[in-house]
């Protein structure tokens, strides 16, 4: 048996930088990661903060949860401008997110979510189209406004993954490519039976997003994770210079540029599923509306070709992350973002070291506690 002080299982962003934090402190780390690149291998890079439609008006049960967890999302926002800092030319841009109105129901939907955001701490605005026109004259002439979300922005994910996983590897953390098959709590420390071995240590973070759930179930605690494929396109270089987050306030869509050029079109519409040991399938149907939707919205890219495309997996709960100790052992930490995990990862994973390091984390997590799922 392999042994460590924590075990990461999950090797996303949120694994990767709970690792990082805890090989800073001297602890030996192991992440075990299946690999399967559906999740932060397959992220746009979108940094979310103000409430998403899509998510209003699929999950309105949830939107409670979302709403209170407003703080959350731009601390976590705050932690990637930190790690742009730290790790350099993450060609993370912060200079807003705009959600666009073709209506002037759509545009009365927005100043009321506005104003329940600004409750909570944000820094949003209103734009009518001449105030729109200052930032963005690359739009469409059917919109009427939109919401300014000064907290949002953009990143490479491609850059940003790979220099977190180069960083952990300079701390010593190690990094195995295996599946975790379940959990086994001994008297003295707890094993992660794999398809390539067991793995020991004192305790253990579960960072494995759509898959944490099965994990734990074992242990007599229901967390409803659930698999969302969702798919995603990249285009060519060239285009007008956009340097937002770009949303809509009815249509599912994302649309942001790179520093190459390229635009990352995606925004939540639909992959198809092939299990869990498998990557989702791009979506024919999905391809043609995500793309010719952003091409109504921003003409001037209607030209360019669309040069990949590919689909990932968002995870769903229930409208608020997992951070925290289960009830029914000390020796498992979850660490599970909700919602727009790529955004939230870092913060989730260093609060989730924290508590495997004994201290309390910077933010207050006490809400996100996975006790809320204890029978």
């Amino acid at each position: 048996m392999t042994a460590a002080d924590t075990l990461v299982i999950g090797g996303g962003v949120t694994g990767t930088v709970a690792a990082i934090a805890l090989a800073e402190q001297g602890a030996r780390v192991t992440i075990l990661d299946a690999a399967t690149n559906a999740g932060s291998d397959s992220n746009a890079g979108s940094l979310h903060v103000q409430m998403q439609s899509r998510f209003m008006r699929l999950y309105p049960d949830q939107v409670a949860n979302v709403e209170a967890s407003l703080p959350f999302y731009r601390e976590a926002a705050d932690v990637w401008a930190q790690l742009d800092q730290d790790l350099g030319g993450l060609e993370l841009v912060r200079q807003g997110g705009l959600m666009l109105a073709e209506s002037a129901d759509q545009l009365a939907f927005l100043e009321t979510k506005a104003k329940r955001e600004a409750s909570k701490g944000l820094k949003v605005e209103i734009l009518d189209r001449t105030a729109l026109d200052k930032v963005a004259p690359w739009l469409g002439p059917q919109i009427v406004g939109a919401e300014l979300c000064k907290d949002e922005g953009k990143l490479n994910p491609l850059i940003a993954n790979a220099k977190l996983k180069a960083w952990s590897a300079t701390l010593g953390v190690e990094r195995r490519t295996v599946r975790v098959e379940r959990l086994d709590q001994g008297p003295g420390d707890i094993s992660a039976v794999t398809s390539d071995g067991i793995f020991g240590a004192d305790q253990v973070i579960i960072a494995a997003a759509w898959g944490s759930g099965d994990l734990v179930a074992p242990f007599g605690i229901t967390i409803p994770t659930k698999a969302e494929p969702l798919h995603m396109n990249i285009t060519e270089s060239g285009a007008p210079a956009i340097h937002h987050l770009v949303q809509h306030a009815e249509r599912s869509i994302t649309l942001k540029q790179f520093g190459s050029g390229q635009i990352v079109i995606g925004g939540g519409w639909p992959a198809t599923g092939r299990g869990a040991n498998h990557p989702p399938a791009v979506a024919s149907s999905s391809l043609m509306g995500n793309v010719a939707l952003a091409a109504k919205l921003v003409p001037r890219i209607a030209g360019l070709r669309v040069i990949r495309t590919w689909a990932g997996m968002n995870t769903t709960i229930d409208g608020a992350s997992v951070i925290g100790r289960l009830p029914q052992t000390d020796r498992i930490i979850m660490a599970i973002p909700g919602d727009a995990g790529y955004t939230l990862g870092p913060l989730v994973g260093q609060a989730a070291a924290a508590f495997a390091l004994g201290e309390k984390p910077d933010t207050d997590v006490e809400r996100f506690s996975p006790h809320r799922f204890a029978a």
